[in-house]
């Protein structure tokens, strides 16, 4: 099974996303976008195949959104998508692509959803507390 994660290693949510696929027993693809940037038409299969719009995939802490106008009503997802084109950060992360679907793992626990095999529980999220309980249920 492939498995693609579009990540930052600066952050929490992501490491914690890539440690539970690989905790699972997957290799997955790591891209870290923040380094190789995006095309445009990678960001709308992301987004189309996410059910996401331009604006929901939009980071808006820890970015320069704000700053760029690009939170203010109105701004027309070309212009978010030329943005993101131009500053990898503004796209929220991180995305996975497993043969399940595609998904912004925002919470962490979302990649479950992907991965037909979960890690060993007890695992936790960023913010330690319970994703997976020591049954391996989802918590």
């Amino acid at each position: 099974m492939t498995i693609t994660i579009y990540h930052n290693p600066d952050c929490g949510t992501s490491r914690n996303v890539l440690a539970v696929i690989e905790a699972a027993g997957y290799k997955p693809e790591v891209i870290e976008y923040l380094k190789t940037g995006w095309s445009l038409d990678q960001l709308l299969t992301l987004f189309v195949d996410a059910g996401l719009t331009p604006r929901q995939a939009l980071r808006e802490t820890k970015s320069p959104a704000k700053e760029l106008g690009l939170m203010e009503p109105g701004v027309s997802d070309e212009r978010l998508l030329a943005a993101m084109l131009e500053e990898p950060v503004l796209v929220n992360r991180p995305f996975v692509v497993a043969p399940k679907g595609t998904k912004l793992c925002r919470p962490s626990e979302t990649v479950l959803d992907l991965l037909e095999n979960w890690p060993k529980g007890p695992f936790t999220k960023e913010d330690d507390s319970l994703m997976i309980d020591a049954d391996g249920n989802r918590v």
